[in-house]
């Protein structure tokens, strides 16, 4: 069970490090080319989801690393959970329903690593 958490916690982080630096890095007009969602939010707002993300996929990996604090993997995986609600939600309101299985499947994931850390194989 161990293995297999450390498998989805490892592609978990690489999707939510993917997803929030290019939030970080890139400009609002030119993420809304490909992400109509963007419109309704500043470009600070998504600067701080794209921070959120970073460091909750951060929150993933190094704690197990390096044995420092490992309460905040569990914890950065229902950060993560919490912020995939939010985008299902977001997608939901602007009818953009194609997008919400993605952020279920991500939800799953999370909720996933956070049961299997703060119960089934804490680290």
């Amino acid at each position: 069970m161990n293995v297999v958490l450390w498998i989805v916690q490892g592609l978990l982080a690489i999707a939510f490090l993917m997803a929030g630096g290019m939030k970080l890095m890139q400009p609002k007009e030119k993420m809304a080319e490909k992400m109509g969602w963007v419109e309704d939010f500043s470009q600070g707002q998504i600067r701080t989801i794209g921070m959120l993300e970073v460091l909750g996929a951060l929150g993933l990996i190094l704690p197990g690393i390096t044995g420092i604090l490992p309460i905040l993997t569990p914890l950065a995986a229902v950060g993560l959970g919490l912020t995939m609600i939010g985008a299902a939600r977001t997608h939901a309101q602007r009818g953009e329903n194609q997008m919400i299985g993605m952020n279920v499947m991500l939800l799953v994931l999370a909720a996933v690593v956070a049961y299997g850390r703060f119960a089934a194989v804490p680290l």
